[in-house]
């Protein structure tokens, strides 16, 4: 038995039209991020659309001369994270607004990005001990009982990349919060509104419909808190991962996948799939 390594990444098409985008960001800055992002919602290639925005996310960093990042997080659903729709939002780095050293709000101006709903992204990592987030950021998901549970699943699909000001990624810790930087979530719809942030908010403002889509990193309960940001992650077929049993998801699924684990290139941010076969 031999194992046999290989990379394989996206085509030479690929690299030059992400190559391009960045080169454009870099000269227009924000309102071309804006107007990318709103052209990516049609693009039906997930891995091209992950690809576009991690570029947007790398020039808007070395623009803009902050910790600048891409968010994958479910949005809320009744029916739990699931058959939650994922997307992709761009945060960056503001201990100034926020008051949090580690402190992410989304960036302004720009919306969401839904990923194709065939897809899903996951880190394979979840806390060991959600009460303590001191040294739970990067527990690697390793039997099925640890993610059976819905805030298991919400955790892993909840992860961010960051790029630093030197267009660099980096593994940074990550706290994300409305713009306003409050941390009170609300009990019920009659409470005060205490941010009117559409994208980040309380668990309160968003399954009220009071504004928001994605609980903000404040209940670790939930599977949402500080962490550290990642540098690989798996694509994963949504539809094939709801046939499986809960309680067999890790050794049924997710498992097989880990050798197409794909990984972050630190200086060009390009994506590199880590194909291991056995002979």
């Amino acid at each position: 038995m031999k194992n046999r390594a290989r990379q394989s990444g996206i085509t030479l098409t690929e690299v030059t039209f992400v190559t391009a985008i960045a080169a454009m960001l870099m000269v227009l800055g924000l309102p071309a991020v804006r107007m990318f992002s709103d052209s990516l919602a049609s693009v039906g290639d997930g891995r091209a659309m992950i690809s576009a925005a991690m570029a947007s996310a790398r020039a808007l960093a070395a623009r803009e001369q902050k910790y600048v990042g891409i968010r994958f997080q479910t949005a809320y659903d009744a029916d739990g994270p699931l058959e939650a729709s994922q997307y992709m939002i761009f945060i960056i780095h503001d201990y100034k607004q926020l008051g949090l050293v580690n402190g992410f709000r989304a960036v302004e101006g720009l919306e969401p990005i839904k990923l194709p709903d065939g897809i899903g992204v996951m880190d394979l990592h979840v806390r060991n001990d959600l009460a303590d987030e001191k040294d739970s950021a990067d527990s690697r998901i390793a039997l099925d009982t640890d993610i059976d549970d819905e805030h298991e699943l919400r955790d892993t699909k909840t992860f961010s990349i960051i790029f630093s000001p030197a267009g660099k990624l980096v593994i940074h810790k990550v706290r994300v919060r409305n713009r306003d930087g409050i941390n009170t979530p609300l009990a019920n719809s009659d409470a005060l509104i205490d941010s009117k942030d559409d994208i980040f908010n309380s668990k309160g403002n968003v399954e009220n419909n009071v504004a928001g889509m994605f609980y903000q990193d404040d209940y670790a309960n939930l599977g949402l808190g500080e962490e550290y940001s990642r540098r690989s992650f798996i694509i994963y077929d949504r539809r094939d991962f709801k046939q499986v049993d809960s309680s067999e998801r890790y050794s049924q699924f997710l498992e097989r996948l880990k050798k197409f684990m794909i990984y972050i290139n630190p200086y060009t941010g390009l994506m590199l799939e880590n194909y291991v076969e056995s002979n």
